[in-house]
């Protein structure tokens, strides 16, 4: 059996047993850790696809340990302008042990003992909240100010000429 998960980003293929570097996820050595996105699973009889998750599947694995992933280098360059900038980066990675897959999760009983004690309530019809009119009196004596009128565009002076200056 095979599923294809989601987490940080991306989708793995997993199968029971399996070992996985994930993007750093919460939880310590030794610990379990649940991923419910679950994509797709896979077996002798066939494939079931979500869409986009499948409801109640998910993939349960044991935390192997918490680590930096190797390092990479970043370089950047402009030609020409003596321009060079080199900077590392690691990666914080999580690696995961696969234990089980399971296509539907395993259903919780619902605390019947809790809802039979509580006393039931009856519910009383909720009133409407008045709504209230707009006071149409008030309208009325306010009429709406006007925009003053826009003054006209001057008109430009004829330019000057010779002719004209004698």
């Amino acid at each position: 059996m095979f599923a294809v998960v989601k987490t940080g980003g991306k989708q793995y293929r997993v199968a029971e047993g399996d070992v996985i570097k994930v993007e750093k996820l919460d939880g310590e050595a030794g610990k379990n850790v649940t991923l419910d996105e679950v994509l797709m699973i896979g077996d002798d009889k066939g494939v079931k696809v979500g869409e986009p998750l499948l409801k109640g599947a998910n993939v349960t694995a044991e935390v192997l340990e918490q680590k930096k992933d190797k390092k990479i280098t970043v370089f950047k360059k402009k030609r020409r302008h003596n321009y060079r900038r080199k900077k590392g980066h690691r990666q914080e990675i999580t690696v995961l042990r696969v234990k089980t897959i399971a296509a539907t999760a395993a259903k919780k009983a619902a605390p019947k003992a809790a809802a039979e004690t509580a006393p039931a309530k009856e519910a009383a019809p909720k009133k409407a909240p008045a709504k209230k009119a707009a006071p149409k009196a008030a309208a009325k004596k306010a009429p709406a100010k006007k925009a003053p009128a826009k003054k006209a565009a001057r008109k430009k002076a004829a330019p000057k000429t010779k002719a004209a200056a004698k």
